[in-house]
């Protein structure tokens, strides 16, 4: 073999390290974006299920599938970009986007604690819609853009807080990070949304299974166990959707009044994270985690009941005034 074919193999060798490095590296950022944007992902699956509710058996998977394809455009299309350019231009942009997001998951989530202690009460700043006939079809493309948009903004976040994840460099390696976290995020949710509403289905196949043996028994109980359970579980997952909105999005604008704030904020809860951790170090990590989060969650109230009123006596008015202006 000569010298020249060896030096060529060497150099080969050492770019396919370099490239199993780099994937490496694009892997474990990934995992860890992925994981920033948990509470994201929690209510993105618990709010999609909400959509799909009143239509034929036949056509929520058809539904769910509309949505996965509108989020995926919504990453890939949009917002991947976006967050390249402000990342490589606006750097500085990235926190302020964030908290502004945080800020609307806030809202989001007060209002939805709002709504459940005072049904009648909230919401009464949004205009309600005149009902109006519309077929099955019409019905469902509204059901769809309606959700496209609200995945909008809950991809938004997901989009952004992977971006503050990723460490600075490479555009390449950034890009790659994002998309691959927006398509495992978005094959993720749906998959599981997807398995949520066809549960009770499942349920009621196994509920009327004939077969006379224990077997079979044991198989009409699981049926029946999943058609009564499944509104409960929604129940729950609603509720832990809305509590990951709060918790979100508090823990969004905390990071950032400690980034521009008052160092003493910063101080004061990693003081009391440190503080419950040393009281249970056999759990330690948890119990840091659990008061983070807990401090997060109470911002995030305040956050909420701050913006309600800023949006219903202030950019509520603004914006029917704004429609009522243009010229019809």
């Amino acid at each position: 073999m000569s010298v020249g074919l060896i030096g060529l193999l060497d150099d080969i060798a050492a770019i396919a390290k370099v490239a199993a490095a780099s994937l490496d590296d694009v892997a474990g950022q990934t995992a860890k974006a992925g994981a920033k944007a948990a509470g994201v992902v929690i209510d993105d699956a618990a709010v999609t299920p909400n959509y799909v509710i009143g239509f034929a058996s036949k056509r929520e998977l058809p539904i769910v599938g509309k949505i996965a394809v509108g989020s995926l455009r919504n990453k890939l299309l949009i917002l991947l970009p976006i967050a390249l350019l402000l990342g490589y231009f606006l750097p500085a942009a990235v926190t302020p986007l964030l908290m502004l997001g945080g800020a609307f998951l806030c809202y989001e989530g007060t209002e939805k604690v709002l709504e459940a202690a005072m049904p009648h009460d909230a919401r009464h700043h949004e205009a309600q819609p005149q009902p109006i006939a519309l077929n099955a079809r019409s019905v469902e493309d509204k059901k769809v853009a309606s959700a496209i948009k609200t995945d909008f903004i809950l991809s938004a976040e997901i989009m952004a807080i992977t971006l503050a994840a990723v460490p600075a460099g490479s555009i390449w390696t950034q890009a790659l990070v994002l998309a691959l976290v927006a398509i495992f995020i978005t094959v993720g949710v749906y998959g599981v949304v997807a398995l949520i509403v066809k549960a009770d289905d499942v349920g009621l196949a196994l509920a009327r299974y004939d077969g006379a043996s224990l077997v079979g028994g044991a198989i009409r109980l699981l049926g029946r166990a999943l058609v009564r359970g499944m509104p409960v579980f929604l129940a729950v997952l609603s509720t832990i959707g809305t509590a990951a909105m709060i918790w979100v999005g508090g823990g969004i604008i905390l990071h950032g009044i400690e980034q521009y704030g008052p160092p003493v904020v910063g101080h004061t809860v990693h003081a009391a994270t440190e503080a419950a951790a040393h009281r249970l170090p056999s759990i330690a990590g948890t119990v840091g985690w659990a008061v983070e989060a807990a401090i997060s969650g109470v911002i995030g109230l305040l956050v909420g009941a701050v913006a309600i009123p800023a949006v219903t006596y202030g950019l509520s008015p603004l914006w029917k005034r704004l429609k009522r202006s243009q010229p019809t």
